[in-house]
This record gives C-alpha cells, structure tokens and sequence, in this order.
C-alpha cells in the first residue's frame, strides 16, 4: 500500500483532463480515440506519478514538519529513498516509452510537461508566482495532450478556461499553505514567503470573477454557437458560477483547500455541481439533430 500511495493515484483524476477536447468535440462517444486517450491517460499518469515522487524525494525534510506530507511514504520512512528513485527511473522510462509508440507528438508534449515540473521540483517552485503559473500550465499540457492524441483542435477559448481554472485552484492551495503558517508558526513551502492572505484573497475573487467572465463570452461568442448549432450555452453557466462559489466558500469560511483533488472526490456540493454542469452541456451538444432540442 506505501508503494501505491507513493504514486499518488488519487491525483490521477487530474489527467482526466486529457478527455476534455473530446468532449467538447462532441466525439465522446468515437471509441477509438477514447482508446487512444485511454492509454496516453495511463502513459501520462506514469510520468504524473514520477514527478510526485522526486518532489517528495527532494521534500522529504521539509514534508516531515507539514501535518499531512509527513504521512507520505518518504516523509514517514515507510519507503526508501533509494526505492523511490529506482520507481521513478522506471516510470520514466515506461512512461515515454509508451507515449512514444502512441504518438511522437504526444510525447514531445509530455517530454514539456516533464521537463516543467521537473524544474519545478528543483527549484522553480520556490519563486512565488511562477509557481502557481507553472502548475496551471500543466493542465494545460494535459488538454493540449488530449487534443494531440485524438487529432482534435483545442481553441484558444478552452485553453485559456482551463488555465484560469487551474490558476484558481493553485491560488487557493497556496492560501491553504498561509492558514498552517499561522497556524504552526512555519512555512509550508519556501514560496509562501513571498504571499500573504491579502495578496491571495484578492488574487482568488480576481481571477474567479475572469474565470466567470471568460466563460459566459466563451459560450456565446458566434464561433461558439457556429460550432455547436445553439446559442443555449450559456445555461451552462449557472453551474460554473455555483462551482466557484461553493470552491470560495471551503476556501474563506472552512479554511481548507489543501488539496483540489481531496474536494473534489469528498465535497457533495461540487461533485453534484460538475455532474449537472456536464449533463447540461451534453444534452445541449449531443442530444439535438436538425432542430433544437428545446424548441
């Protein structure tokens, strides 16, 4: 189990982003670029996987003094650090060994990717800003993937949506980081230093009110409703607004947004909420034929 929870699979939900660009091309349901993205899923969540584990490798004395990290296979001791290196080579490996046989091009992305966070761990991810920048640019990568491996087109719109949402979800995790540091007196990360919870407050509601904004001019710009045969989009919306606030509510009133990944498999509120967000959207890009379904 301590081999498992050094890959962190629970992160994995993350590459799910892969899917988007299929989604949003209303080919979901085309099997075989599913397949394909299925396995360029397992290839990335591979090299997803490596990274954690020399970020852990290289954190293993800072993540002892964090609450949670020193629950980690390397903080804690349960696994070697010599161990942890050996299945990071071995990731590595595997994993650009099978994005290569799926696609050269998907796997100079994922080479992007690995060399991002690779820097990242070894010391990009000390330079506040930089940081939360170069963590939303890997869900970018993630649907730039995606987009690669199934041979769709991802528009600017989409891009710049899933960064803004990633840069969001970075913001609030570095806030979370602030709340232990006057919690416990310590910095959680070397970069903290360079935040405080009034520069971060007005970074969250900034970037949520453009996340909002973005997306209501996104679901009603003409190539939008040319592409998808309705302007019905913006219903969507509601779901978006919803999403964020419930997202701002955990992050102001409970305090805990340490982990993106933990709320979105235990939080009822935002699981319901991206459920009825893709419902809607589907029904409107997939159900109608030559005549509106709600007309």
């Amino acid at each position: 189990m301590q081999y498992i929870k050094l890959l962190r699979p629970k992160h994995w939900a993350k590459n799910l982003f892969m899917f988007i660009p299929l989604f949003f091309a209303g080919e979901i349901w085309d099997f075989e670029k599913i397949l394909v993205a299925g396995l360029g899923f397992i290839c990335f969540s591979m090299i997803a996987s490596s990274i954690y584990i020399i970020n852990d490798y290289r954190d293993i004395e800072a993540d002892r003094a964090h609450p949670t990290k020193s629950k980690r296979p390397l903080a804690s001791g349960a696994v070697s650090p010599g161990t942890g290196l050996a299945i990071f080579f071995l990731l590595v490996a595997a994993g650009f060994a099978g994005a290569s046989a799926l696609n050269l091009k998907f796997a100079f992305v994922l080479g992007i990717y690995f060399a991002l966070n690779m820097a990242y761990s070894f010391g990009l991810k000390n330079i506040s800003i930089l940081d939360i920048f170069i963590v939303a640019a890997g869900f970018v990568l993630r649907v730039k993937s995606g987009g690669v491996l199934t041979d769709i087109a991802v528009s600017e719109w989409l891009m710049l949506m899933v960064f803004l949402l990633a840069l969001f979800m970075a913001i609030a995790k570095r806030r979370d980081d602030i709340v232990l540091k006057t919690a416990t007196g310590k910095d959680m990360r070397k970069a903290s230093k360079g935040y405080n919870m009034d520069f971060l407050n007005v970074s969250l509601a900034l970037v949520s009110a453009v996340i909002i904004v973005a997306y209501i001019m996104y679901t009603m710009a003409p190539a939008t409703m040319q592409r998808f045969n309705t302007y019905r989009l913006y219903y969507t919306s509601i779901f978006v607004i919803a999403g964020l606030m419930r997202y701002l509510q955990i992050t102001y009133v409970d305090n805990d947004t340490g982990s993106p990944t933990k709320i979105l498999y235990k939080d009822r509120f935002i699981q319901i909420t991206i459920l009825l967000w893709i419902l809607s959207f589907y029904v409107i890009i997939y159900l109608p034929t030559n005549k509106s379904f709600f007309e």
